[in-house]
This record gives C-alpha cells, structure tokens and sequence, in this order.
C-alpha cells in the first residue's frame, strides 16, 4: 500500500536502501517495518520521539552486514497506525517485542534512541529471556519526566516543526546553512558537517506521523527509574557530550543504576544515529560480542 503523503510533499525512495519494507497488524495497530540481513544475534532498532525507522539509515546498513537488522515505525510514527489512550510506552515495548517474534527475531540486541531508549528498556523488564542485552542511546525517561520538559514537548508536538519544514527537505539537506537553521542547537553538534542523506532520512516520514502527541504524553508519564533495578541483561549507554536534550547527568543516572558502560561521544549532540553512526554501530557490536 502506498503511504499517503500530504498534498505539497513528494514521497521519495526511501533510504533504508536494501531493507525489506513490510507491514503487519500487531495487537490492532498497523505497524510498518523494514528487515534486511542476516545472522546472529539479531538487531532491533527503535527510534525517538518524531523519528521514524529512516533515522537509523546509516546504523542500520552498517549493522545489516553481519547481522538480521528490523527497524519498526513506532505507533503513530511514520507509516505505523497509533494506540490510543497511551498510559505510558510499555504498548510500544510489546508492539517490538511480538513484531520481532514473528520475524523469528528473538532473543535479540536492541538499541533505542530517547524515547526509543525507554522502550528498549521497558522491553528488557518484560520480555528478559528475549533481551540479549540493550544499548541506550541518548536516552529520554528521566529529564522528560520534569515539568519544564513537558511544557515543551506538548509545545512541540502541537507545533510540528518536522511537519511544517518536511515539504523543504531536498533543500534543507543540501544546504550546510539550511542543516544549521534547522537541525542546530537542539539535535546536532555540527549539523553543516551531517551526510545530507542522514538529513533528509530526519524529515522524509515526517509528514506520515498521526500520533506524536500521544506519544509525547506517554513519554512525560514515564520514568524509567524505578524499572532501571529490573534490567538483567548487558547494557552499553551512549551519550553525546553537548546534548542539550537530555543531559549528560542523566547518562550517569543510567549507568550507576544499571551498572552499564558509559560511553560519552565528544563534540556530538542528541542525534547521535546520524552524526555518530559508527560508534553507534561499534557499541551494539560490543555488546553483540558479550
């Protein structure tokens, strides 16, 4: 089925090239995901708040070399139909966990970035004999619980920037002042220096989002302490040195509470999957070593 696009916004090729885009209803919800590659252990990458699988472009090719790599649409993202009423994000954890058992993806690895991250981590308390281990990457759950982070995020949700500057995308990603504009202070160190194909794999499924304000609530609803006590599995925390986002001190919340390595990336922002995919794919590999 073709994804229906606003009037004013051209679908492209989308850019998880090589990967298998399906669709398949999961508890009611419609979800779309792509799959490529193969071997063990397998793969599964979650996006953040906003995003959609596209984001993971670069990680996910680099991964799908030596690994079976899935990479969803989180419910109301991209094209994934949503869930209403969210209470919090553990839906979206049993949304990915049963996508990658009918994939015969389980046990596996799962990376999540911000929001994705809290899912990964809501997955690993309940499904601990499918979690191989998980790598948090610049991960919400713990500042996007505050109030000050809530007002902003309802703001940002009932705004849409992403919507409104998806129709410019071919022109944002060729553009070193256009990058800057759009993608700097809150998401990336040195976005002039971003692929402009990582760019445009930000904005391209934009435009196909129906629920990121329900998710946005679900993400200020959930703190992941109380649960980091839970995790039983092997965990890598990523972090980018100049995330305004969410703050370095939050990394070192997740590591001491998990007991987790902590990897802080220099000069990077909160889009590591984009501005650092190779250390983003060496510490999946890491824990995929373990």
């Amino acid at each position: 089925m073709a994804e229906e696009y606003p009037a004013g916004v051209t679908a492209a090729k989308h850019p998880l090239a090589g990967f298998e885009e399906r669709r398949v209803s999961v508890k009611g919800v419609d979800v779309r995901y792509f799959v490529a590659g193969a071997g063990d252990p397998p793969v599964v990458l979650v996006h953040g708040l906003a995003g959609a699988a596209a984001n993971w472009v670069s990680v996910a090719a680099g991964l799908a070399r030596r690994h079976r790599v899935l990479v969803p649409d989180l419910p109301g993202h991209g094209g994934s139909g949503g869930v209403p009423g969210l209470p919090n994000l553990a839906p979206f954890a049993e949304i990915v966990h049963e996508l990658a058992a009918r994939e015969g993806g389980l046990p596996a690895l799962l990376a999540g970035h911000s929001l994705g991250a809290v899912v990964a981590v809501r997955h690993a308390v309940r499904y601990p004999a499918a979690t191989l281990g998980i790598v948090l990457v610049g991960a919400a759950g713990i500042r996007s619980t505050t109030r000050t982070a809530a007002a902003l995020l309802s703001l940002t949700a009932l705004v849409q920037p992403g919507r409104r500057l998806a129709p410019q995308r071919a022109r944002i990603a060729s553009s070193a002042r256009l990058r800057v504009a759009v993608f700097g202070g809150w998401g990336a160190s040195d976005p002039a220096a971003l692929a402009p194909a990582a760019a445009d794999a930000l904005l391209v499924d934009v435009p196909l989002h129906t629920d990121v304000a329900g998710a946005s609530s679900a993400l200020v609803r959930d703190d992941v302490r109380p649960l980091l006590g839970h995790v039983r599995c092997p965990t890598v925390v990523l972090w980018g040195d100049r995330d305004t986002q969410v703050p370095l001190e939050d990394a070192f919340v997740y590591a001491r509470a998990l007991g987790a390595e902590l990897r802080v990336i220099a000069d990077c922002g909160h889009l590591l999957v984009v501005e650092r995919p190779a250390e983003c794919i060496d510490a999946i590999e890491a824990l995929a070593s373990v």
